[in-house]
């Protein structure tokens, strides 16, 4: 038998054997049996092909725009043929060579670069510090007040942050543009060009907006700091610097970098303030360098801006998230015995309360009181009982053009306040349910692809700044594309748009409450006969109605306040509030202006509140818990 063996042909097949290059193996071949037969049952489950569709339409509203606009930054748009050499649409570089290496690039790309850079940079050592030492002080000592300043310091996070420009030009202003005096120039002070428009009062103004953030993130990883690691080091012989710098400096930067890049990735897609303080005096950002270009159809140049914002975005958030997942190695929340022990101030106690104090003044509570005092003021900064009136609210017969009554009694006012109800709370709604039914997908598919794509897809507006995502909504749907009429002009753009951009919010609230039920529910449905679609309405969304609510209510706050979005998007006939208060600020009306954003804040303030109070969460506590 061993010789018969040995002597058979090493590329033939003798009559009891097969090779295995002829033959698959049990083993494969029980493999490829068994993926089949997983992959048949997975298509049978709703929850597959709820998932495949659900990733087309989120493939169509989120990648599908921003590969149509970086399409636009190589093809000879129309109206360049001549200055591009080229015929249209054919694929060219001219658009890069005008923004990066042109006579104009200094103006339409590297000084609006560097105005970006250097204002966040400033903004974030600015935010760190005063945000830090907040933090600190509410999280790890026993100043007065500790449980108030808590919420009022994060007020700010909750407004819009144009909000605080507004009120910057009306104490500000001067007369280099002309109009109102601001009320310090009133009173016989001129503020200088510096203090009033450009560099500086942008980098205050985005400091004091984005302040919140380092008092959430850092201010959060300081309460579950375990104090016995400090106790450890000062009975070692380590002075109270040293502590500091060697032992809680350490643990606590994973959030603090988390905090500087959340940050400059804020900064690069903030329009509103930049709008305001820096465009009257021609002093560019990327964003409004972008939406200057856009203005003056410009798409091609507007497209490669974009994709240049959208890859400074994506990299610095990358970067979070990588510095993120390092940071999970650092244990700062120990065993049961851990401690956060409050340090006594003793009789420094007082002046910390009044530092927190000063800087609840200087964020809310001037900048809200400023705006609300210009809209009951004819005359900026005069407080004589003859100038107080309620002409910019409900008055007749103003001597204005464009506007000869109070808002309240603006039928534009009314329009734009629909719009945003409707617009922003039909979007918040449809991102909400979507959202819910992603995290179900995620959690209960059993074809992981799936899941993993879906979620990926969902989170990905958040690595791109509102003001360049509008613009990808705009090369796309501006025209007609196969069944998929011209959206531009319309509410339909503005409502896709808006669930696309809070997909990242809605998506994740959806994941984070459906991974924590169990199927039981499900099975014990789906014993009794009940179809898949009946167990959503009569089982997952009762249970889920308090996430629900959440991804309804956060998309809609944040549409309500938002502006880089929709200051692209809409159009005279789907103006919003926000649209609308700048448009009155270009018209050069600051009182009816600063009303419309009272309101628009109003709203943002009462809704966080009342999420708040529905999720039974407190804002105060930090982000990241």
């Amino acid at each position: 038998m061993s010789k018969t063996l040995l002597d058979a042909p090493r590329t033939g097949a003798s009559p009891g054997l097969t090779t295995p290059e002829l033959q698959p193996s049990p083993s494969k071949t029980r493999l490829r049996g068994g993926a089949m037969y997983r992959l048949k049952v997975a298509l049978r489950e709703p929850t597959t092909i709820v998932g495949i569709l659900a990733l087309a339409l989120f493939a169509y509203l989120i990648l599908v725009p921003i590969v149509s606009m970086l399409g636009d930054a190589v093809m000879v748009q129309y109206g360049d043929e001549a200055r591009a050499g080229q015929n249209f649409g054919e694929l060219t570089s001219y658009y890069f060579q005008r923004v990066f290496a042109s006579p104009l690039s200094a103006t339409i790309f590297w000084r609006p670069l560097a105005n970006t850079l250097t204002i966040a940079l400033g903004a974030i050592v600015v935010a760190v510090l005063v945000g830090g030492s907040m933090a600190w002080l509410l999280s790890r000592t026993n100043m007065w007040g500790r449980k108030w300043f808590a919420t009022a310091l994060i007020v700010p996070y909750m407004l819009p942050a144009w909000t605080f420009a507004l009120a910057w030009t009306s104490l500000f202003k001067n007369r280099k543009i002309g109009g109102q005096a601001g009320w310090l120039e009133t009173i016989g002070f001129e503020p200088p060009d510096w203090l009033s428009y450009g560099r500086m009062p942008i980098m205050i103004v985005l400091a004091l907006h984005y302040t919140p953030f380092v008092i959430l993130l850092f201010g959060n990883a300081l309460r579950r700091f375990d104090s016995q690691l400090e106790d450890s080091a000062r009975i070692l012989g380590a002075r109270r610097f040293t502590v500091t710098m060697r032992v809680i400096l350490p643990l606590m930067r994973p959030s603090l970098v988390s905090a500087i890049i959340l940050i400059f990735a804020k900064c690069l897609g903030e329009f509103g303030v930049p709008y305001v303080l820096g465009m009257p005096v021609q002093f560019e950002l990327l964003s409004t360098s972008l939406y200057r270009n856009i203005s003056s159809r410009q798409t091609g140049v507007a497209a490669v801006l974009a994709g240049a914002i959208i890859l400074i975005g994506v990299i610095s958030l990358l970067v979070d998230a990588r510095l993120v997942k390092e940071g999970k190695r650092f244990v700062t929340v120990g065993s049961k015995g851990s401690m956060n022990r409050l340090s006594d101030l003793g009789r420094w106690r007082g002046l910390a309360t009044s530092a927190a104090g000063v800087v609840f003044l200087i964020s809310v509570a001037v900048p809200l009181l400023t705006l609300f005092l210009s809209t009951i003021m004819r005359l900026p900064g005069v407080f004589s009982a003859d100038n107080f009136t309620l002409d910019f609210w409900i008055g007749h017969d103003l001597k204005t053009v464009a506007l000869p009554q109070g808002i309240l009694l603006t039928p534009e006012f009314w329009a734009a306040a629909w719009n945003t109800l409707w617009i922003v709370g039909l979007a918040a709604t449809t991102s909400g349910v979507l959202g819910l039914l992603v995290g179900y997908i995620v959690v209960r598919t059993p074809v992981k692809f799936v899941g993993g794509a879906l979620r990926q897809i969902t989170f990905f507006p958040y690595l791109v700044p509102g003001i360049a995502f509008a613009v990808s909504y705009l090369s796309l749907f501006a025209v007609a594309r196969g069944p998929i009429p011209a959206l531009y002009g319309t509410a339909a753009i503005l409502v896709l748009a808006f669930i696309a951009e809070q997909m990242p919010y809605a998506s994740r609230a959806g994941i984070s409450a459906m991974m924590q039920l169990g199927k039981e529910p499900e099975e014990a449905a789906q014993v009794s006969g009940a179809g898949w679609w009946k167990r959503m309405i009569r089982i997952v969304i009762p249970i889920q109605k308090g996430s629900l609510a959440t991804g309804v209510l956060l998309p809609f706050i944040s549409g309500v306040k938002g502006l880089s979005l929709v200051v692209i998007l809409a159009v005279p006939g789907t103006n919003v509030l926000t649209t609308y208060s700048l448009q009155l600020v270009d018209y050069g009306y600051q009182q009816a202006a600063n009303a419309v954003v009272l309101m628009v804040a109003a709203i943002a303030f009462f809704g966080t509140l009342l999420g708040q109070k529905l999720t039974k969460s407190n804002l105060a506590e930090g982000l990241g818990g």
